[in-house]
């Protein structure tokens, strides 16, 4: 999923060179960091929330599959 989120967000920013993904595995839950360049913020997360909210529901059913629930934090 870690290299799914990276695509995404490397095709919405400027900066693509500057995101990065770190991806902690827990037993029952997945957290992702995101780094993104700065500026780049508000397109990752879009108006009104919508574009994070849909990467969020992209990851969120892939975790399903292996029944964990997961967590996207976005960091500039």
């Amino acid at each position: 999923m870690k290299e799914l989120i990276e695509h995404i967000v490397k095709a919405l920013v400027d900066n693509p060179d500057k995101v990065a993904v770190n991806e902690i595995d827990g037993e029952k839950s997945i957290i992702f960091e995101l780094r993104v360049g700065e500026g780049d913020l508000g397109k990752v997360i879009g108006k009104e929330g919508r574009t994070a909210k849909a990467i969020r529901t992209i990851i969120t059913a892939a975790a399903m599959k292996q029944g964990k629930r997961t967590v996207l934090e976005i960091i500039e």
